[in-house]
């Protein structure tokens, strides 16, 4: 049919109906938005993960200097005896600089105010953190110090070793006392610790006697409590108005409150979620300083991949056997051979058991300390003396495990 003057040309029948294909072409634009969107999206979360992970990955400090110096005296070092165990020295450093002014006056130096040897079993089955009394005689070697003095071979308390010359010593003063290769070394401050248990929202403790620790900063009645922050540093610095005043009983006690910590840490899925995971390895790295091994995100993330699946009952705290040193009662020494079988054990990946640590109600070591030997005052002599220990019948290892509860 043609075209008549005056009216509206004749449709098409093949011609599509534009309502019919209205629909279609409104579908289409909102698939090419939905796309460019999706595309946003991805771009975004891609651009924020990566910002993320360079946050964390640069929040990590590495500890080059003690690697160089440990390869000065490689030779004497131990060598690794067992293929995928992995030996690590944590260091909680008590160092007043930084943020940390808060905890005491700084004067340039910096004490080795905690010390755990974790040992990570091969099979990733157990791990064992074995705590070093900061006053624990040791043979401390010639250390070359921060200003590229050396300081002279000693018998001294451990922690000696960290003040004068740093990580490389006291890294190579484990070694000594052990005979075990330490893998990796972390550095964790005050203020790390702090946000690490703020971030997993608290740990759990039971105190069978209120605290009043002015020292510590830390007022707590008995029983039940969560501790966050503050509370939770100075729980586990309290020395002298806790227990019976000493180190090792103040090691009990942090080996208590780290046993929750992992037991909270397990339970609530943390290493498991992303999403509560980010908080805690922010934290965590926030005031951290490591070796070249664990120095990134990446490295740190593999590490807790390997360790996460270790159940709670497996996760072991213990210190070293020690008694009161014969010629200084302040200061500590080895139990032998109860410490060299530890050590033996550890250095060879063989199970360790250990058994609940008994304490009276104040705190304290249930039937007390091993009495001490005649004490030479203040002083510590500058050699070894001539004493041999008597051997015990069996190694007893007191200590705590993640899975126990910390009310029991």
């Amino acid at each position: 049919m043609t075209d008549r003057p005056g009216f509206p040309p004749a449709a098409d029948p093949d011609a599509p109906d534009p309502e019919a294909t209205a629909p279609a072409r409104r579908g289409r634009r909102w698939l090419r938005w939905a796309a460019l969107g999706a595309a946003v999206l991805v771009l975004a979360a891609g651009g924020t993960a990566w910002w993320l992970y360079e946050q964390l990955d640069g929040n990590i400090k590495t500890d080059t200097d003690t690697a160089r110096e440990l390869a000065r005296y490689e030779s004497e070092r131990p060598v690794a005896a067992v293929a995928g165990a992995r030996n690590i020295l944590v260091i909680g450093s008590d160092t007043r600089g930084g943020g940390n002014g808060e905890y005491g006056e700084d004067n340039g130096t910096q004490r080795s105010d905690t010390a755990i040897l974790l040992h990570l079993a091969a099979d990733r089955r157990s791990a064992t953190a074995v705590s070093l009394p900061r006053d624990l005689m040791a043979e401390i070697p010639r250390c070359r110090k921060p200003d590229g003095a050396h300081s002279e071979a000693q018998f001294a308390p451990f922690n000696r070793a960290f003040e004068v010359a740093g990580t490389a010593c006291t890294i190579r003063t484990v070694e000594r006392l052990t005979g075990i290769r330490v893998d990796h070394h972390v550095i964790v401050d005050f203020t790390g610790f702090k946000k690490l248990v703020d971030a997993v929202d608290g740990v759990e403790v039971c105190l069978r006697s209120p605290i009043d620790d002015r020292k510590a900063h830390l007022r707590l009645p008995a029983g039940p409590q969560t501790l966050r922050g503050e509370k939770a540093l100075g729980f586990v610095r309290a020395r002298y108005s806790m227990g019976n005043g000493s180190d090792t009983d103040r090691m009990g006690r942090q080996q208590e409150f780290l046993g929750s910590l992992v037991k909270k840490m397990q339970s609530d899925g943390v290493l498991l979620n992303p999403v509560r995971l980010y908080p805690v390895l922010d934290a965590a790295t926030s005031s951290l300083t490591t070796d070249a091994g664990l120095d990134t995100l990446r490295k740190l993330y593999d590490l807790v991949r390997e360790v996460r699946g270790i159940p709670a009952g497996g996760v072991q705290f213990m210190t070293v056997p020690r008694r009161p040193y014969a010629y200084n009662s302040d200061r500590d020494e080895l139990v032998e051979p109860d410490a060299r079988r530890l050590f033996d054990a550890l250095r060879n990946d063989r199970t360790v058991s250990v058994v609940k640590q008994i304490r009276t109600d104040d705190g304290g070591p249930a039937g007390g300390e091993e009495s001490p030997g005649p004490s030479a005052g203040p002083g510590t002599p500058s050699t070894r003396p001539p004493r041999s220990p008597q051997p015990s019948a069996e190694p007893t290892y007191e200590g705590t495990t993640a899975e126990q509860d910390v009310c029991k």
